[in-house]
């Protein structure tokens, strides 16, 4: 398939802009094929009239309409075929496996978004019949539905070129919400945003959507902000680093009218190792923890940085078992050159610190050429962990840091101490139990989802995942950027008082025609 490096403006394409750049093979240290153009004020300026004019046609659209239009959408990415992999493969240094793992999982959300809308119980439906008869006032009778916010801003991510991107999470739950998506393409993909939105596109065409209900444009950084402030936008999703994420925050907090940014932005995901799982399981625990911290390069936003346990025998034997581990690991090609860099100054900053050890590190050089990360892990004791809080910031890549904590009352200090997380862990046995819930209730404060005896890397996309904590690992941990419940942060709700029945939503009408799960009158009927 021929690229045309041009910016999808609803249903055309265009490239009027003077300023174009190549995507980057990591793992080749190569530019590929291909022009892409970046947007002028004039085309970013038509996309966001086309996304207005869409949203009150496709907010009315039903609810099986939208869902006919993401099964669409899934099945056009998948006839994409191999020069989606190969493509995106180029582009993010990624194995063609786990590309294609990835393209599943892209799929499978708009798939399962699809579903909930089909189901309908999302919009949360609630119905409060009128008591004409009440006394000493009447009740009168209120109906209360989600309905959608309006055009949605979507930044791709740089570690998933699918899953996180111009399909992914964010455009998928926008889309099911009844919102227009305008995606600001990532610079490390470009290719693949195109394979992806064409996709889309032809996806809305064959199911009559308006156009205008997906665009997808290559900006600079100055006309990054022009978007995220222009009125036509109500909301932001992203997922990056926090400078950035933090940028858009402010940028959209100062516009007359703020509206939500839904950032991920950084987490160390912490993983505590209680004494009598590391006596029972060090060899297994020491494994898997490698693995984990490895995968992918380490850029998962749920890589374990950070590992507590207490001194002890069994510790250090852990400790051990985890530099061979590590030693026995093998460097891997990282996203681009500026993840690389940040990598390498990250672990330069811990090795040049006088409390930190190297406990072990890759014993495969690393290729410069190629852009390798060398998997690395550092040492520090707790309170020397606790003095400077440069030493709980986030080292993306495969690299983490094993905390020694005196005793348990020191090891909750430590827990204590971190900022908000996406993830955190704990390993234990029965043994370990009467020690546990101070625990347990820390990190449930400190994270959106806390894991007992896994690993953090591998997020399930299902109706009960909480993907998103504490500030800053995103801006708002009361909502998640994977599973169902992201829907929610596109919707917000509308209370119709005393209306005629014909004129109610469907959802909120007295013969319930789609069949919805509603409270009514404090009960769950159907």
């Amino acid at each position: 398939m021929t690229l045309t490096g041009a910016n999808f403006t609803g249903f055309t394409t265009s490239a009027k802009g003077e300023k174009s750049f190549q995507a980057f093979a990591p793992a080749t240290n190569s530019s590929l094929p291909g022009n892409f153009t970046q947007a002028t004020a004039e085309e970013l300026e038509t996309v966001l009239s086309l996304a207005e004019k869409a949203f009150p046609v496709y907010r009315e659209l039903s609810y099986i309409r939208r869902a006919d239009f993401l099964d669409a959408i899934a099945k056009e990415i998948m006839e994409l075929g191999d020069a989606l992999i190969e493509r995106c493969s180029a582009e993010s240094g990624l194995p063609a496996a786990r590309i294609t793992g990835e393209r599943a999982r892209t799929c499978g959300q708009m798939q399962l978004f699809a579903k909930l809308l089909r189901d309908g119980w999302w919009v949360d439906a609630r119905i409060d019949t009128a008591q004409p008869d009440r006394k000493p006032v009447p009740k009168v009778d209120i109906r209360r539905i989600l309905v959608p916010i309006g055009p949605v801003a979507v930044f791709g991510a740089s570690n998933f070129p699918l899953a996180f991107s111009t399909a992914g999470g964010d455009t998928a739950s926008a889309l099911a919400a009844g919102c227009p998506v305008v995606v600001k393409a990532h610079s490390s993909h470009p290719g693949t945003n195109e394979l992806v939105s064409s996709a889309i596109i032809k996806a809305a065409q064959q199911t009559g959507m308006p156009e205008g209900v997906f665009s997808s444009v290559y900006l600079s950084h100055a006309d990054v902000m022009t978007f995220v402030k222009h009125p036509v936008i109500k909301a932001v999703g992203f997922t990056g680093s926090r400078h950035v994420g933090m940028q858009l925050f402010q940028a959209a907090c100062s516009r007359p009218d703020p509206i939500p940014v839904y950032a991920e932005m950084s987490a160390i995901n912490p993983v505590v190792l209680m004494e009598h799982a590391l006596a029972e399981r060090k060899d297994t625990i020491a494994k898997d923890l490698a693995g984990s911290v490895v995968l992918g390069a380490g850029q998962f936003c749920t890589n374990p940085g950070l590992v507590l346990m207490t001194d002890s025998e069994a510790s250090k034997a852990f400790r051990q078992q985890f530099a061979q581990e590590i030693s026995a690991t093998i460097p891997a090609t990282m996203l681009n050159k500026n993840i690389h860099k940040a990598y390498e100054e990250g672990v330069r900053t811990f090795q040049h610190a006088e409390e930190i050890s190297v406990l072990a590190q890759s014993s495969t050089a690393a290729v410069a050429e190629k852009y390798q990360a060398q998997p690395v892990v550092h040492g520090i004791q707790a309170a020397d962990f606790m003095s400077k809080k440069e030493f709980s910031d986030e080292i993306f890549g495969p690299a983490t840091l094993l905390v020694i904590c005196k005793d348990d009352a020191e090891l909750l200090a430590a827990l204590r101490s971190l900022e908000g997380q996406l993830t955190a862990t704990v390993h234990a046995t029965e043994k370990d139990e009467a020690g546990i819930k101070p625990v347990i209730d820390l990190i449930t404060q400190k994270a959106g989802r806390v894991i007992y005896g896994g690993y953090p890397t591998g997020v399930e996309v299902c109706h009960s995942m909480q993907h998103g904590g504490p500030f800053p690992a995103t801006s708002d941990g009361r909502t998640t950027s994977v599973g169902t419940a992201a829907i929610y942060r596109f919707v917000r709700p509308v209370a119709y008082q005393s209306f005629p029945d014909h004129l109610l939503p469907e959802p909120l009408q007295n013969a319930n025609p789609l069949g919805i799960l509603r409270l009514v009158d404090g009960e769950w009927k159907v």
